[in-house]
């Protein structure tokens, strides 16, 4: 596979949606009076890795965000959601 068909496969998410996850996983853990260190602990991660996921530094699978989403007993669609 050639270098430009490997990119092509992996497309990263637009900034509205990497904005609107780090948004709403920071608003969450903080309503639960949780650090990143404790949601990390939950959810099975690293907390510079939450930390990185809520300035929109980083892309999250699909799999760290359920990880994310299980830790703060709420929906993967609660965390990708737009907010009002």
């Amino acid at each position: 596979m050639s270098a430009e068909q490997q990119q092509s496969k992996y497309k990263p998410c637009s900034p509205e949606l990497l904005a609107t996850l780090a948004t709403n996983i920071k608003r969450l853990r903080k309503e639960q009076g949780l650090s990143q260190e404790k949601l990390a602990e939950r959810a099975g991660l690293h907390r510079t890795f939450i930390s990185l996921i809520e300035r929109s530094g980083r892309n999250a699978t699909l799999g760290v965000i359920e990880a994310i989403a299980n830790a703060l007993e709420v929906s993967v669609y609660a965390l990708l959601k737009p907010s009002p």
